[in-house]
């Protein structure tokens, strides 16, 4: 589903993907973990085609095309989701606003009829009450005046809305307490665990791994997969840490 072949990335002429090789298969969950400055948000962002971040080498394909040949909304309308570490706000646009305007976009790119406002509004209700998310708050400017778990929560919002085939979710743990974080869990699982479609967890800590059981853990470090395993492997890093783990 997404393949990932000695990705080499830089930002500003430093390097910090050094030859990245992934791959992530329909149906699977993927979590990549690894200490501050391995690469992971970098890795996030080359492959959501955030400006600025360059590909020296290698390639990355997802469902059999090339994703570094799209421009970031068409990587979106192919059905691509990038779940940011720090969500940002928007003033002055109300999150229906803006989710029903990237929603009817994306139809529209892929040939689809754009869903009239009580079609979309009986949708976003749906996706919210997933997320325990009020209505109310989907009335609200983008992320404005929310805190951090609730920032996360209507991105996983926006992710149920879009229903992606395949998420990379950076960080999405970052700023959680532990309620948020289990609802947050469970929204992943219940919009993104289906055998059409694959998820690539970047995190820190074991911690979201008790609710989103990924298939496959690896570590990041110097830009590069220096091991894989299953699950056991994010309970090793929790109990030794990255360098003993990883060595």
């Amino acid at each position: 589903m997404l393949n990932i072949e000695n990705l080499h990335a830089e930002i500003d002429g430093k390097k910090i993907l050094n030859g990245l090789t992934l791959e992530v298969g329909a149906g699977e969950v993927h979590a990549i973990m690894g200490p501050n400055g391995a690469g992971k948000s970098t890795l996030a962002y080359v492959l959501g085609g955030r400006p600025g971040y360059e590909v020296t080498e290698g390639s990355v394909t997802f469902m059999g095309e090339d994703l570094l040949d799209m421009e970031p909304h068409e990587r979106a309308a192919a059905g691509f989701f990038l779940g940011f570490q720090y969500p940002v706000e928007i003033p002055g646009v109300s999150n229906v606003q803006f989710l029903r305007e990237a929603l009817n976009s994306q139809r529209k790119l892929r040939g689809e009829d754009p869903l009239s406002g009580g079609e979309f509004l009986k949708l976003a209700k749906e996706k919210a009450g997933l997320l325990k998310l009020d209505m109310e708050m989907m009335k609200r400017f983008v992320n404005v005046g929310f805190s951090g778990g609730e920032k996360k929560r209507n991105e996983m919002v926006q992710m149920g809305i879009l229903d992606p085939k395949f998420a990379v979710l950076d960080e999405t743990d970052s700023g959680l307490d532990i309620d948020a974080l289990k609802v947050v869990g469970e929204g992943i699982n219940a919009i993104m665990r289906d055998p059409a479609k694959g998820v690539l967890l970047i995190t820190h800590y074991q911690r979201l791994l008790d609710y989103v059981q990924p298939d496959h853990v690896h570590i990041l470090a110097k830009g590069r997969i220096v091991k894989s395993g299953g699950p056991e492997l994010a309970l090793e890093l929790e109990r030794e840490g990255y360098e003993a783990v990883a060595a």
